[in-house]
């Protein structure tokens, strides 16, 4: 297999979770009726997949750094593979939920490693622009997915789990570039290295910004839903627009991370996504609702590729342990999410949308720690970027 296929697959990849984790977004009211439960309760889908994927990242860096790479990301993706097509012949609820969990869990064991695969072959000083790119799959996997979801409720829900495993299945047979997978570290991973005050700062903003804001999506399916009145391909066509923008400027996002830092990056996206997602929550015409949802996405890409460069620029041992950390908190918001604001949005629409806007705009600027300093004219050369021999 190509050296150039195999690293293509490293960005192809990062569509995975995002992807899985919101495919159900805009068919809950068809995957409700057929399996006999409410649309609230079939929300519980996405609980089920990223409570389990945030759970499992805390340790998937450290153990797959242990275990080696290219074997733990092959893996991972069969039985993702395998998951998915369970999910599309579940009969009940109860064993759709059972095989989102293992969904969760297989991805959880691809994305940081992934991720810390990329900062192996990618110098330090060029880092944004990458995670940028591998921002822009991942938005790509958001934007696909309401969009696969939606279209596949007119037809028949469960195709949309079939897509999910026929996606996994390539991605298991492409693996991962040469040289980077490897055999297990000589040195076992720690994963005291990556539960640094720093990265568990770094964590809680990750949390705020996919929580309180890429998160938020099934909200807007709702509204979508219940004040405009749209149909499930509509809705999965509006929530497209989130990704859409994330696509479009991602790599943007990261070039503006290498000149002005993470921080800022991040304090910029955190501050403007709190105000869209009012403006969301709010907004009397679908048109205005559509563009404040497709310029939070270009938000929500300043936070996520902020945090990632941060925490994959910094200081430290197992690096790849820190960023499985940083994305559990991550995915541990979206799965938060819907468990606290469903029960919120059936009592106050308008206060599930500014609560967690609150949230983000108060505590993210807080919490984010302050860039470490490295001199804009240090390139690292491409075989050094990350040091391979560094547990993560």
């Amino acid at each position: 297999m190509s050296a150039a296929l195999q690293r293509a697959a490293l960005y192809v990849g990062g569509f995975l979770g995002p992807f899985g984790g919101g495919v159900v977004i805009s068919m809950l009211p068809e995957i409700g009726a057929d399996t006999g439960v409410s649309t609230g309760d079939a929300a519980l889908t996405i609980t089920a997949y990223l409570g389990p994927f945030a759970l499992a990242m805390l340790v998937s860096g450290t153990l797959g750094a242990r275990w080696g790479r290219e074997r733990t990301v092959r893996t991972a993706y069969a039985v993702y593979a395998l998951a998915a097509l369970a999910s599309a012949l579940a009969p009940t609820m109860t064993l759709l939920l059972g095989t989102r969990v293992l969904q969760g869990v297989a991805n959880a064991f691809t994305t940081p490693l992934l991720l810390a695969a990329l900062a192996v072959i990618t110098p330090k000083d060029q880092l944004g622009r990458a995670l940028g790119l591998f921002g822009a799959m991942q938005a790509a996997g958001q934007t696909i997915a309401p969009l696969v979801g939606g279209l596949a409720a007119e037809v028949g829900w469960r195709w949309a789990f079939v897509v999910l495993a026929a996606a996994a299945a390539v991605l298991a047979v492409i693996g991962l570039p040469s040289g980077i997978g490897g055999p297990p570290d000589a040195a076992p991973a720690r994963l005291r290295d990556a539960l640094r005050p720093r990265v568990l700062r770094i964590g809680l903003v990750a949390l705020l910004g996919w929580g309180a804001l890429g998160g938020l999506s099934f909200l807007l399916a709702f509204r979508a839903q219940d004040f405009f009145g749209l149909t499930p391909a509509q809705r999965g066509a509006l929530l497209t627009g989130f990704g859409i923008a994330g696509i479009l400027s991602a790599r943007r996002v990261g070039a503006l991370v290498d000149r002005i830092g993470a921080t800022a990056t991040v304090l910029i996206g955190s501050l403007a996504g709190a105000a869209l997602v009012v403006v969301v929550g709010l907004a009397p015409m679908l048109w205005l609702a559509a563009i404040a949802w497709f310029v939070a996405g270009v938000a929500s890409q300043c936070v996520l590729v902020g945090v990632n460069a941060a925490v994959l620029g910094g200081e430290g041992r197992n690096r790849g342990g820190a960023v499985s950390v940083v994305q559990a908190f991550r995915f541990g918001g979206g799965a938060a999410a819907p468990m606290a604001l469903t029960p919120l949005y059936a009592a106050a629409p308008v206060a599930s949308f500014v609560l967690p806007a609150l949230l983000l705009a108060i505590v993210a600027p807080v919490a984010m720690p302050r860039d470490t300093a490295m001199p804009r004219d240090t390139a690292m050369p491409r075989d050094t970027a990350m040091p391979r021999d560094d547990p993560a």
